[in-house]
């Protein structure tokens, strides 16, 4: 076979690196984003952050003289230069101190207790402090530290006895299961009530012991706890009201003493810090139309250096004045990069708030059906593009912050032959079930049927998955009969 060459013209479609970056910077969430920026900012010399304009001093601030502070012998510019040796500090000085008046006291910046981060105490913290306030032995306080070690964010006992007795029956001698039930006894009085229980019965019991001992039902509400649980679980009023011969007002009373119990305690110690959203858009409405705008905190305003701009225009070849067009020439691109993503992204905002105003004036119940197609044929772009924008994006509306993903959803028809959103039906079973008697709560079949007769057709699995979705749980479970 001989061998010859071919030349051939084809067409390719190939990845820039500005598209690649253009790309990658617009799939990043606020916090990537700010990242990213900070980590260019410190590898291109050319990137800078502009620094506000300083305050400028007039003429007339500058010839402006301060004000001497008066003393015995007159301002400080007049004293001799030669004073008598046993002259003291006060025959020159005087140091009456000044009257601060109450204009001044109110200009002073005083320090916002809020922006003071305090250190959180936290449960283990909590216990160990009450601890070393208790008379322990040695032993007792190496045991109770394991059992505090043990106790999980709840406030319960996440090791048995038998464990914490194998693990402390190797460093303590002769150690005991008595004495460990002793210690946790004793860690069970500490605050907050109903610490290092074993399970929620012995929870509601350690509580209810701690109550005054006149405190109305409260021996009956032991009683309950300690040999009704299981009918009380299962809301069987009849089995209680005969084992503990009440009548139905004072089994109300009761179950009203239990429900003041606090069945995770330590909830009430446990630090919570708040994790706060940052929106890339905000929606307002103005004169009678819903606008977006971009977030200022989140679209930087980084810019090229003049100064190191203006320095490779002087034409050197060195290496030196190459590496900085080199570094102009990613700066320029990585700027047009950010640009096109706020571009972007607040194009494809405003599409999906001009397609979704029912929801903004309305709520959840008004939502459309949305797919990443629709917007995609809007904005005339491919729906990876699309997809890429509304990942980990957040929008600020009347209603709240809302990722924009949540705008779309799919649809089921109606017997108008319209199309239902899937984020509207969820609407619709939260609104039902808020609404329902608490003794006879509303069936999947009957939440299936008031839709149906409101046009939209669900069937019973679909309410079902619609509302283990939004952590409802089944009708037995929301039943109340006590």
């Amino acid at each position: 076979m001989k061998q010859s060459l071919q030349l051939r013209i084809g067409q390719s479609l190939t990845m820039t690196p500005q598209l690649q970056q253009a790309i990658r910077l617009l799939q990043l969430s606020t916090l990537e984003l700010q990242q990213e920026i900070q980590t260019v900012l410190d590898s291109n010399m050319m990137l800078e952050i502009p620094e506000e304009e300083s305050t400028t001093v007039t003429a007339e601030e500058k010839d402006t003289k301060t004000v001497d502070e008066v003393t015995s012998e007159g301002s400080q510019e007049q004293l001799p230069d030669e004073l008598p040796i046993d002259t003291s500090w006060d025959e020159i000085y005087d140091t009456t101190a000044t009257p601060i008046s109450q204009s001044q006291v109110n200009d002073t910046v005083q320090p916002d207790p809020g922006s003071i981060n305090s250190a959180e105490q936290t449960l283990f913290d909590h216990l160990m402090w009450q601890m070393e306030l208790t008379n322990f032995s040695e032993n007792d306080r190496a045991i109770a530290t394991s059992i505090i070690d043990s106790i999980d964010d709840s406030g319960y006992l996440a090791s048995s006895i038998d464990d914490i007795f194998e693990h402390l029956s190797n460093n303590i001698n002769d150690l005991e299961v008595d004495e460990i039930t002793a210690v946790l006894h004793k860690i069970q009085s500490f605050d907050p009530p109903g610490i290092a229980a074993q399970d929620l019965q012995d929870c509601l019991l350690i509580q209810l012991k701690q109550l005054p001992s006149d405190t109305p039902f409260l021996e009956l509400a032991i009683d309950l706890i300690e040999n009704q649980m299981t009918a009380l679980g299962n809301q069987d009023s009849t089995k209680l009201k005969r084992q503990l011969s009440i009548d139905d007002e004072e089994l109300t009373n009761i179950i009203e003493l239990v429900q003041s119990l606090n069945p995770h305690p330590g909830s009430l110690i446990q630090p919570s810090s708040a994790e706060y959203i940052t929106p890339d858009v905000y929606v307002k409405k103005t004169k009678g139309q819903w606008r977006v705008s971009i977030n200022g905190e989140v679209a930087s305003n980084i810019r090229i250096n003049p100064l190191y701009q203006s320095l490779i225009k002087r034409g050197d070849k060195s290496d030196d004045a190459q590496t900085m067009k080199n570094h102009l020439q990613e700066a320029r691109w990585f700027i047009k990069s950010l640009q096109s993503r706020n571009e972007t992204l607040l194009l494809v905002s405003q599409q999906i708030v001009d397609y979704q105003q029912e929801f903004l004036e309305q709520g959840a119940i008004a939502m459309k059906p949305l797919v990443l197609r629709d917007i995609a044929e809007q904005v005339d772009m491919h729906e990876s593009t699309i997809s890429r924008v509304t990942t980990h994006k957040y929008m600020h509306t009347p209603n709240g912050i809302f990722e924009l993903k949540h705008f779309f959803s799919s649809h089921v028809s109606t017997d108008s032959g319209g199309e239902c959103s899937a984020t509207a039906i969820r609407a619709f079973i939260k609104e039902l079930v808020k609404s329902e008697d608490c003794k006879k709560p509303l069936s999947d079949n009957k939440i299936a049927t008031i839709l149906s007769d409101r046009g939209i057709n669900v069937a019973r699995r679909t309410i079902a998955k619609y509302r283990e979705s939004i952590n409802i749980p089944s009708s037995s479970q929301r039943k109340r009969i006590l």
